[in-house]
């Protein structure tokens, strides 16, 4: 009997001690839940992923490594991207730091303006094996530290200056069906092309009334022709040299003609002093 008395305060002792505890743990429960940040769709390695329809998901999917300088190198590769989107960052929510940014092997079709206007640090863009078939103007500006931008294996038919913004940079134009005009001709001057890829940048339509520079280098093409005036370059040339050699001939035929003319006179005082001679007065 004294046992059982004994064992009933110590159950009541422990009761209240769980009792207390309750408090304590639901008040940890609640700081853990509100410490736990959702991921969001502007989380640094967020992107956007187009799926069938007009559908969007977000996935944290693209590899970033951080470099001994301080800077990232983030890799979006074959993650199917159609599009980019909230504006100024493309992935969304991507560092400022960020250095060299592989968006390879997407589906992406086109850029609007200011899509990498934030990445004020980028060294090297690969926007390669997309489809890309519209730049809208401004769409690279903001990169003033970008020296090489890959646009090889996409849609793309033609490359304007508003494009572009000024940048002096390294590119690699290969594998798209370029319409060589103008436009283009104006443009290559801002590149500095890959001389190992410059056979490969070819032109698949042009504005020139033969029907030769289809399939010719865009290089080799801008060589022999102002695509702004659609005539050849070598034109003003051979214009020059035949106008030279014109002249040229003119002047040789004058001068002959001068020596013949003072040949035939001087004959013919010669001529006339001999018969004053031979009928003296």
């Amino acid at each position: 009997m004294s046992h059982a008395k004994h064992l009933l305060p110590m159950s009541s002792t422990a009761v209240d001690v769980s009792l207390q505890r309750i408090p304590r743990l639901f008040l940890l429960l609640l700081l853990v839940l509100l410490s736990l940040r959702p991921v969001s769709a502007t989380s640094p390695l967020t992107v956007a992923l187009g799926r069938r329809g007009s559908r969007i998901s977000t996935i944290s999917a693209c590899h970033q490594l951080e470099t001994a300088d301080g800077g990232l190198t983030v890799r979006c590769t074959g993650l199917r991207l159609t599009q980019v989107c909230l504006c100024a960052q493309v992935p969304i929510g991507l560092s400022n730091r960020t250095t060299r940014l592989f968006l390879n092997k997407n589906l992406l079709t086109s850029l609007v303006a200011d899509t990498f206007s934030s990445l004020f640090l980028l060294d090297e863009l690969d926007l390669s094996h997309n489809q890309l078939s519209s730049l809208e103007d401004g769409c690279f500006r903001g990169l003033d530290s970008l020296s090489f931008l890959d646009l090889s294996y996409n849609r793309l038919s033609t490359l304007e200056l508003p494009v572009l913004g000024g940048l002096q940079i390294e590119a690699n134009l290969t594998h798209n069906p370029w319409h060589c005009d103008c436009r283009m001709e104006l443009s290559m001057p801002q590149l500095d092309l890959d001389p190992t890829s410059l056979a490969e940048v070819v032109c698949a339509t042009s504005d020139l009334p033969n029907l030769g520079a289809v399939g010719i280098p865009l290089v080799v093409l801008m060589e022999d022709w102002d695509l702004c005036l659609s005539v050849r370059r070598t034109t003003d040339v051979v214009t020059l040299v035949t106008m030279f050699l014109w002249l040229f001939m003119l002047i040789c035929y004058l001068a002959y003609y001068i020596r013949q003319n003072q040949a035939v006179t001087r004959r013919n005082l010669e001529y006339l002093k001999l018969l004053e001679s031979k009928n003296p007065k």
